[in-house]
């Protein structure tokens, strides 16, 4: 009887450790299955680690090669990066360690936004100083063009001056005295010499032309020149005179012989256009003024 209660008592200890390691081998298959798991859960997640921290690291690169942000805040962000990627490829990664890792990523991230927006404002004014330069180069080329057409001008009119100058001291003009002006009003069939503004219609003008043996037989041209108070030209019957630029109101040829002679002409005017005041005459030959002369209306 003692025999066979042992027998069972060995049957029941025996069953019960098969129950316990049966247990345990249970336990550490599904440890071991989740483990398995959460070590893929890793892996993978280190792998997206790496891969945005990779990213990042060229963005930070290309930004570097580009030279368009500042040159200590890219050296700070590569040397971050690296160090994170060189962290992560020797990391025995937790959930813990993730989670540190994961929240660098987010704050490098935030600051490879903020170069990024950097260097878009960079390119942005980069632009603009493009666009300002090539207009100021246009507005320089076009000054210089300028320049040089001014130049150009400015050396024509100096060798205008020059042969004008050479032809005032070389060519023999006539010599005046005596100019006198006067106004002349129309009536019964006469023009009626007055110095009454309101009523005069006809301007004339004289000058006398002293002899010069030395010349016979010339013809020459001079040119009357009536001035208003205000300095204005007068006109003939309205129309002037315009030789080289200069504005006169009457031209007279005539045929010098040497000897002293008088010479008068005069120009229409309107009856009642002009007014009181100061009126001069001015006899030129070409451009040379040779004689001067005022009087006045009322």
């Amino acid at each position: 009887m003692d025999i066979e209660d042992n027998k069972f008592n060995y049957k029941i200890i025996l069953a019960a450790l098969a129950a316990i390691i049966l247990g345990i081998l249970i336990a550490f298959y599904y440890s071991y299955a989740q483990s398995k798991s959460r070590i893929s859960f890793l892996e993978q997640e280190k792998e997206l680690l790496v891969k945005d921290l990779t990213l990042m690291k060229s963005d930070v690169d290309r930004l570097s090669a580009l030279n368009e942000v500042n040159e200590i805040e890219l050296q700070d962000s590569r040397y971050r990066v690296q160090q994170l990627l060189d962290s992560v490829g020797r990391l025995n990664f937790t959930v813990e360690k993730l989670k540190e890792y994961k929240t660098e990523l987010r704050k490098l991230e935030a600051k490879n936004d903020s170069l990024k927006l950097k260097n878009n404002f960079l390119k942005y004014n980069n632009m603009l100083l493009g666009n300002k330069y090539e207009e100021t180069k246009k507005m320089i080329e076009e000054l210089r063009g300028k320049s040089s057409s001014l130049a150009e001008a400015e050396a024509l009119l100096r060798k205008k001056n020059r042969e004008l100058s050479q032809e005032l001291k070389t060519k023999s003009y006539l010599k005046m005295e005596g100019s006198e002006g006067s106004g002349f009003r129309f009536r019964s069939g006469k023009h009626i010499k007055t110095n009454k503004a309101n009523i005069i219609s006809k301007l004339r003008g004289c000058v006398t032309i002293l002899g010069n043996p030395n010349s016979q037989n010339e013809e020459r041209v001079i040119y009357f020149q009536f001035l208003d108070p205000n300095m204005g030209v007068i006109e003939d019957n309205a129309n002037t005179i315009s030789v080289n630029g200069n504005v006169y109101s009457k031209r007279v040829e005539l045929v010098f012989m040497g000897e002293e002679f008088s010479v008068c002409d005069a120009i229409t005017v309107p009856e009642g256009s002009l007014e009181d005041g100061m009126y001069t005459l001015n006899v030129f030959e070409n451009e040379k003024l040779l004689a001067t002369s005022e009087f006045q209306l009322k």
